[in-house]
């Protein structure tokens, strides 16, 4: 399975954000050791490193996000991507940029702690919980 993984997910590990933490730390977890494979946007990694840098600070900010790049794919931005996002109905133009890196990349599900905030059926929105039950119990 192909996953793109929200920001949301990864700042719960960075910043150890419970009740959150051990769920999305699960979904890390499944993207290295091969069990998914996981994506994030590339545009996601400004994002990422604007919010964890404020808690964190610099340095390990970029030694956690550089430990993420090992093991996931990022997933490039460009023209179509950003088209996309700008033709959408989304509330959060952040979220239709992700949305439109799953869709253009062919990718399985968008796994999020906010299904909510992407109104479209494929791909799947699924919760960390979501995708633990699936890999654990298939």
């Amino acid at each position: 399975m192909k996953v793109l993984i929200d920001t949301n997910i990864i700042v719960d590990v960075a910043l150890d954000r419970d009740p959150f933490f051990a769920a999305s730390e699960q979904v890390l977890r499944f993207v290295e050791q091969q069990q998914v494979e996981g994506y994030i946007s590339a545009s996601n990694f400004s994002d990422l490193y604007y919010i964890i840098r404020k808690t964190k600070g610099h340095t390990w900010t970029i030694q956690f996000l550089q430990g993420i790049a090992t093991f996931c794919q990022v997933a490039t931005v460009n023209q179509a991507i950003i088209s996309m996002a700008l033709a959408t109905n989304f509330k959060d133009f952040e979220d239709a940029i992700v949305y439109g890196v799953a869709l253009l990349n062919h990718l399985d599900a968008i796994i999020t702690r906010n299904p909510g905030d992407f109104p479209v059926t494929s791909p799947r929105i699924m919760t960390p919980q979501q995708l633990i039950q699936e890999i654990t119990n298939p």
